[in-house]
């Protein structure tokens, strides 16, 4: 068996390499498509395997995103492949079987997974025998119901949640992204690539609680950043590119806005005139906008030969990295973030950005001007949690002050429900649940700072140590200044 996932511009550029009519070819992808990203298993004689080639098509046409989908195929790839050896299938499969398939997934593969990745495999694994019961492939899942239709590792994650303080941020920023020394001057020894776009970046990170998916696929008319124009501040609509793809809106302050300006009229300019050749030789394979429709809100163009209407926050990433527009003087890529070839930066690539800037991170690390730099590399998300707590700390503040001037002796339910700190952070974040907002209060103050204070009077006393004082009632330091035997 094999595993394919379905890519309607792969197939467009073979059809056009092997000479195919386009119009045929944007006939057929209408008439037999899937959505990008849904897996299809095949078999020797690549036909569809089947149940499972349909539960696959009812998750995409679920909506599930192109990520999910690949983890679960891979999950059910597995199962199917440990099944086989056992001369079993899906139908005749017992609870032991499966319970087996656990076992060894965590314990005696060559490749053994935590409590995390298993649970997501038993999502794959409840959903597959959910849509096998639903279309009567099968008249129960194999594993019990007093189970509660769960084969999960029986463990809630807690998820850690580091954050920076302010000198660690601009360190981070303007030394690791920006090519500054930790005084603030210019590093003539600096040999990265665009700067300002990595400065502009992470500052949109942080003041924004966007992940990385998030701020990473934003496209220019979404800020307002067309045709030279610049607002002060701007409001986003996230859909497609949101977690699970759960509408949220987002605002975007001042601080992050301005930190633009130096990337859109000094790098992004030049990186957008080098890749006009790459983008008018791929101009086939792209979605040309031949014009905003809907005050920015939509985009008209041609994709895979058809004309269609889009609209700008149901873009998916994949074809949000594809999207052009035709200006007349040349092709403008719509997405703000773009590298080499005027294409938006990929998760890996802005890893590799990452990576540059923690290894110049530590490189200055021994600078008097440095702070404190962790042990392990920082990664987006951390500007995120930041984001989280700076944001509940000045509400919590707000709240309490608030209080204290109206002498109240406790809140009423409006104003819980309307300047609750917590409800704030929540919808911020775009948070579902109120207990993942709840992870935050925890570190509303560091607990290693607040270790340190609590043992620095006992690490100074007398200018006696730790390792003094045992020396000291082990009679170490008598016992140097006796001769060796």
């Amino acid at each position: 068996m094999r595993l394919y996932f379905a890519n309607h511009r792969a197939v467009w550029r073979v059809g056009d390499v092997a000479g195919i009519d386009r119009s045929l070819l944007a006939g057929a992808l209408e008439r037999y498509r899937l959505p990008v990203g849904t897996p299809v298993l095949l078999d020797e004689a690549m036909r569809p395997v089947e149940p499972v080639s349909s539960w696959f098509r009812s998750l995409a046409l679920a909506r599930r995103d192109a990520k999910s989908m690949r983890a679960y195929a891979y999950t059910v790839l597995m199962l199917l492949g440990f099944l086989l050896a056992r001369g079993v299938d899906l139908r005749s499969a017992t609870e032991m079987d499966i319970l087996q398939f656990r076992q060894w997934r965590r314990a005696d593969a060559e490749d053994t997974v935590g409590g995390t990745t298993w649970d997501r495999d038993a999502a794959a694994i409840v959903s597959l025998y959910k849509h096998l019961v639903r279309v009567g492939y099968v008249r129960a899942s194999p594993w019990r119901s007093s189970q509660g239709e769960s084969l999960g590792s029986g463990f809630s994650t807690d998820v850690r949640v580091r954050h920076l303080e302010l000198e660690q941020y601009l360190f981070f920023r303007d030394v690791g992204f920006g090519g500054l020394t930790p005084a603030s001057e210019l590093d003539e020894t600096f040999g990265g690539w665009r700067p300002h776009r990595n400065r502009a970046a992470v500052e949109l990170a942080l003041l924004t609680g966007m992940r990385a998916q998030e701020w990473s696929t934003l496209l220019l008319p979404e800020l307002g950043l067309m045709a030279g124009h610049r607002p002060q501040t701007a409001d986003v609509d996230l859909a497609a590119c949101a977690k699970q793809k759960r509408p949220r809106s987002v605002y975007v302050p001042v601080g992050a806005m301005e930190l633009l300006d130096p990337y859109l009229m000094i790098e992004r300019p030049e990186i957008v005139a080098k890749a006009q050749r790459t983008l008018r030789r791929r101009h086939q394979d792209l979605f040309v906008v031949q014009r905003l429709e809907a005050d920015d809100t939509k985009v008209r163009g041609v994709l895979e030969g058809r004309t269609v209407t889009r609209s700008i926050k149901d873009l998916a990433p994949d074809l949000r990295r594809i999207t052009v527009l035709e200006t007349g003087g040349g092709l403008e890529p719509l997405a703000l973030f773009i590298g080499q070839g005027g294409k938006m930066l990929t998760a890996s690539g802005w890893d590799r950005v990452r990576w540059g800037a923690w290894d110049r991170l530590k490189a200055w690390s021994a600078d008097q001007n440095a702070p404190q730099v962790p042990c392990r590399c920082w990664v987006y998300h951390d500007l995120r949690h930041t984001f989280a707590l700076r944001l509940l700390i000045f509400l919590t503040r707000e709240a309490l002050g608030d209080a204290e001037r109206q002498q109240l002796p406790m809140s009423t339910l409006l104003d819980h429900m309307t300047r609750n700190p917590l409800l704030v952070v929540q919808r911020r974040l775009g948070h579902v649940l109120p207990s993942t907002t709840y992870r935050y209060i925890r570190y509303l103050k560091d607990p290693m700072r607040e270790v340190d204070d609590a043992f620095r009077e006992w690490t100074v006393a007398d200018g006696a140590s730790y390792v003094t004082i045992a020396r000291h009632l082990l009679n170490l330091e008598e016992n140097a200044h006796a001769a060796p035997r």
